[in-house]
């Protein structure tokens, strides 16, 4: 279990560094999006063991990504030139 959490832990952390490299422009702060990949890691990480019980250690690893992935994207900003003006116009 402790493996699984660390794991988990280091997982979400990687991917956030990885978004925080790739799409910086997009992200909000560093220090905002390094604690949500780790702790969606940490949360996905817990729902699948909860979920599945004493499944496999890939597959624990394997939901802890796709929620960690999950809400990393809930702080991406739309790029400007899709941006649109909130007035409408007449």
């Amino acid at each position: 279990m402790f493996l699984e959490a660390l794991g988990s832990a280091l997982l979400g952390f990687a991917l956030a560094c990885a978004a925080v490299y790739r799409l910086p422009h997009r992200l909000p702060s560093r220090t905002l999006v390094l604690p949500t990949g780790t702790a969606g890691g940490l949360f996905g990480a817990f729902l699948t063991h909860t979920a599945l019980g004493s499944a496999s250690y890939l597959l624990v690893l394997t939901g802890a990504l796709v929620v960690a992935a999950a809400s990393l994207s809930l702080l991406l900003r739309p790029t400007e030139r899709f941006r649109r003006s909130s007035s409408a116009t007449a």
